[in-house]
């Protein structure tokens, strides 16, 4: 029996993408078609969507969305049904996706629109708190002619879409929605914790965030909601798209290789140098790739950075973010011009190129859901340097004794994120790098790792079809 399934989210790669998000839901399509699962993806009608999707079908409208005129947009989306939200008045704009002050109203429409036509659907599988009212919205009633199964995914717990209690008036729910079991949260309205409280099963991005979140470190708030739902709570790791990250075929890479051919990985070495204007040399070169931010470790980070440059270890950044952060990497590769070097902002092609030619990434977050970048170093034998948390602690195994002389360790990790466990790890990635033999091994083994979605898409199959009764 083939399942039908409406995936909902702000964004999706190729199309629109700020973040892991959009790779995620890009992804999920051609990951569960192997195993019966048909995925219709919903996004929201960006300016940039319309340039892509011309000569759409319109397939249904409403005169007042939420307020908003709107209607809904049928295309593709590689090769599966795509839907979009075509709501000039709430999408239309420039600048990002995110941080207007009508958030609340756009992205609850998108919800509502989902919810009506969920009912065409065996499954709606809503991600994150820009989508996380649509199961709201089923169990308070909407438009829809049955109600499907729904899934709750949270890629990251710490962005809730809390708004003002004043908003409820205009969301078009039942009075009764307003409650501690529905949508109120901490005398406002609570978008992620309304999807979480209607959602028949929740997934998280790697088995041990969805532990991690229900404790109070990790939960932001929501840890007792979580603990209380703990039995439909499923910790999913993310996978990777070979067809996108693959060293062996990446247009990306001037020199492409495989895990029997490390030594061609050298000229994409070379060529990050020349990009960043670093100095020329053999010693481990060390890549972030990342929004610069608390949550992801960086203002440590900043810190190890003599330590790292005094070891014989170089830098290459690319990413944005907080400006005080993104002033000290600068000032760090000010004081050290050669041996760090900084590109603010983001570049597709770029990331794949420091993947492809750097020695080790650094990846020394607080938390981390699941994190997509160690998986892209792993594949490109690029080792990561990761915090034990998360979805880093589920994929990379730590080059300690044992791991070592099973022959199985990928990378190192370190303890909760401090400057003297970070620049310890840092010490012992230097050390390993001057060990050849050694580090080909981290390489290849990393390399030879399965992190494709297939066992991925198989569990998310899987979890479709209990609760639609049809497993």
């Amino acid at each position: 029996m083939t399942l039908s399934v409406l995936s909902v989210a702000s964004e999706a790669f190729p199309l629109v993408k700020t973040g892991g998000l959009a790779d995620v839901v890009g992804a999920l399509p051609d990951a569960l078609a192997p195993h019966g699962v048909a995925t219709t993806t919903m996004i929201p009608g960006y300016p940039a969507i319309g340039k892509a999707i011309k000569g759409a079908k319109v397939v249904r409208r409403w005169p007042r969305l939420l307020g908003a005129e709107a209607r809904l947009l049928r295309a593709r989306i590689g090769d599966h049904p795509l839907l979009v939200l075509d709501a000039p008045a709430l999408f239309a704009r420039p600048g990002g996706l995110y941080g207007d002050e009508d958030d609340w109203r756009r992205f609850a429409a998108l919800s509502r629109a989902a919810a009506d036509i969920a009912g065409d659907y065996d499954v709606l599988h809503a991600h994150d708190w820009q989508a996380a009212m649509a199961p709201a919205y089923l169990r308070y009633g909407s438009g829809a002619a049955r109600r499907p199964a729904s899934v709750m995914t949270v890629h990251n717990i710490a962005f809730q879409g809390h708004f003002d209690a004043a908003v409820f008036a205009e969301l078009d729910l039942p009075a009764a929605a307003y409650a501690i079991d529905g949508v109120e949260y901490y005398g406002g309205v609570g978008f992620l914790k309304a999807g979480l409280e209607a959602a028949d099963a929740i997934t998280t991005v790697s088995p041990t965030y969805a532990a991690e979140i229900r404790e109070g470190r990790f939960g932001m708030g929501l840890e007792g909601l979580i603990e209380s739902r703990r039995g439909s709570v499923h910790g999913i790791v993310n996978g990777i798209d070979p067809a996108i990250w693959n060293p062996d075929r990446d247009a990306a890479l001037p020199s492409r290789y495989s895990a029997r051919a490390l030594g061609r990985r050298k000229a994409n070495k070379r060529a990050i140098e020349k990009t960043f204007g670093l100095e020329a040399g053999d010693g481990p070169l060390f890549t972030v790739i990342s929004r610069l931010t608390w949550q992801k470790g960086m203002d440590v980070l900043v810190t190890c950075l003599e330590e790292l440059v005094a070891g014989g270890g170089r830098l290459a950044l690319l990413g944005s973010g907080d400006a005080h952060l993104e002033a000290a990497f600068l000032a760090a590769a000010a004081r050290h011009p050669g041996r760090i070097a900084v590109r603010i902002g983001y570049d597709e092609p770029l990331s794949h190129l420091l993947q492809g030619g750097a020695d080790a990434i650094l990846i020394p977050s607080r938390f981390e859901p699941c994190g997509l970048t160690q998986l892209y170093g792993l594949a490109y034998g690029c080792v990561p340097i990761v915090a034990r948390t998360g979805g880093l602690a589920d994929t990379v195994i730590d080059a300690n004794q044992a791991a070592l002389a099973a022959g199985v360790a990928t990378g190192f990790q370190h303890g909760e994120t401090n400057y003297h466990t970070l620049a310890h790890a840092i010490a012992r990635a230097i050390a390993a790098y001057a060990r050849p033999d050694l580090w080909c091994t981290l390489q290849r083994n990393g390399m030879r790792a399965d992190f494709s979605w297939s066992e991925s898409g198989r569990r998310y199959a899987d979890l479709y079809h209990s609760l639609t009764g049809t497993a």
